[in-house]
């Protein structure tokens, strides 16, 4: 069983004693029980926590938890839960050390825990479905609000209806943001409240649902520790948190967690959606067998953003097919006809990896398909272009995140009379990554979708994970170097 984390830090009175009494109570600190692991309560969600049969765990928190169990040296275990209390109470009876579940700072929490430092910020919103009338008034609404319990929805409706005094709302137990989200899509409910990145994040899966006002703006999403006895944990998170904000971490996971949802095309998504069930099956193994080393469903959705899975596809600039080449390129990769999908795909496959290829090696290797899709789009020497630019402003070359603010830029004389190769349409590179970004989003959830509701039914309960019951182990448990 996992040692109690303890607090012995009293540098206030340290500083007040004398040395021999500092000396001692040094002594008692470096004596105390160390750390062994980090065990980090969690909720399911995409951009929370997720594990995947073929991606393995992923989003922001467990990547940031990742990173703090490194920093601590120490392997890191995830315990997702499904219930916000249980959760709650797990932390407050020492079996989890941290919560980090894209948990709202709220005036009770204040109370309850101690809050890490800000990891980013959301909006609450009303949420309807797509064909319903758009609600303009918190006190007028058609129909009834359903919210999460212990959620900070609650907070947000407590505060509403100090005004509203009529305001009711339904509380459920057993059901989470993503399972209201179904329900309002489907129209068993009407209405419901969220943070507005999730939202978003869901939008791609659930195009029927709908942001209606903004209840409360710019919560802070933040980390929570126990009420007590916490603070040698929370100094080494502070420490922690400093680091990675200077080295940029916080700005690439909220890159790569919602920078590409911020466009949302109803029409768009859910054409995509029907596309997944008619089209995709007849090309899907094309996909996968010239893919090679990365993800497949990358590959394939570049092929849906260039010709929407048409195998004659063509557009006025003379490009064609599955994957839109051109003449010149079909030569380079070795197609001779374009409009065959399985010729197609294996020569944007090919014209793909040779672009990752000859990427800078300084480019991480988690974003060059990004900068690779761009070159892709717009040419290598267009995104050479734009990198070099972005370092001449002070940000990083290398990372998507800045060079996809320069982008745009290559349409300005003011800034492409500097470049080696001119005007380009930087903006809609970057509107097409993006787009690609969302689609292999969608991809991967609905690929894995039955797979993740095997993994959760097949799992612990949250009570076993807790107290370390030995089935545990293999699945939930991450080890750090």
């Amino acid at each position: 069983m996992t040692k109690k984390i303890t607090t012995i830090l009293f540098v206030i009175f340290i500083s007040a004693c004398q040395p021999a009494e500092k000396q001692q109570i040094e002594d008692i600190i470096s004596s105390a029980p160390k750390q062994t692991e980090l065990r980090v309560g969690t909720l399911y969600g995409p951009q929370i926590y997720l594990n995947s049969e073929e991606l393995g765990e992923s989003g922001f928190d467990f990547e940031m938890a990742s990173k703090f169990a490194d920093y601590l040296g120490v392997p890191l275990q995830m315990v997702p839960f499904t219930d916000r209390k249980q959760l709650f109470s797990a932390l407050k009876q020492g079996k989890i050390d941290i919560i980090a579940a894209g948990i709202a700072k709220t005036p009770n929490r204040i109370k309850q825990f101690k809050l890490g430092p800000t990891m980013y910020k959301v909006n609450q919103v009303l949420v309807y479905k797509e064909g319903t009338p758009e609600p303009k008034d918190i006190a007028n609404l058609a129909g009834e609000i359903t919210v999460a319990s212990n959620s900070s929805s609650i907070h947000t409706l407590t505060q509403l209806q100090k005004n509203h005094p009529d305001l009711m709302w339904n509380q459920v137990n057993d059901k989470d943001y993503e399972d209201l989200f179904a329900l309002v899509a489907n129209g068993d409910i009407n209405y419901t409240i969220a943070d507005s990145n999730s939202l978003l994040i869901n939008q791609r899966f659930l195009p029927e649902l709908r942001e209606g006002m903004i209840l409360e703006e710019k919560l802070e999403v933040v980390w929570l520790l126990p009420p007590d006895e916490s603070d040698r944990l929370m100094s080494k998170l502070l420490a922690f948190w400093h680091n990675e904000k200077r080295a940029g971490t916080l700005e690439h996971l909220n890159e790569k967690y919602f920078g590409h949802v911020k466009r949302f095309d109803y029409v768009d998504t859910r054409a995509f959606i029907r596309a997944i069930d008619n089209v995709l099956p007849e090309y899907r193994s094309m996909f996968e067998q010239y893919s090679g080393d990365f993800d497949w469903r990358k590959l394939a959705a570049a092929s849906y953003q260039e010709s929407h899975w048409n195998p004659s596809a063509r557009s006025p600039t003379g490009v064609r097919g599955m994957m839109m080449l051109t003449l010149p390129t079909a030569a380079y990769v070795g197609v001779d006809n374009r409009l065959d999908p399985e010729q197609s795909i294996r020569g944007g496959a090919f014209y793909l990896k040779d672009m990752m290829e000859r990427l800078p090696e300084t480019i991480p290797e988690n974003q060059r398909i990004w900068f690779a899709l761009a070159s892709y789009n717009i040419g290598l020497g267009h995104v050479e272009d734009a990198r070099r630019l972005t370092e001449s402003m002070g940000m990083d070359p290398d990372a998507w995140r800045d060079v996809k603010k320069v982008l745009p830029l290559l349409q300005q004389s003011k800034y492409y009379k500097q470049t080696r190769y001119g005007y380009a349409r930087g903006s809609e590179a970057v509107h097409y990554v993006d787009s690609i970004r969302r689609y292999y989003d969608t991809l991967v959830w609905i690929d894995d979708q039955t797979k993740q509701i095997d993994i959760i039914d097949s799992e612990p309960t949250p009570e076993a994970v807790a107290d370390n019951i030995e089935p545990l182990a293999d699945s939930t448990t991450t080890p750090k170097g």
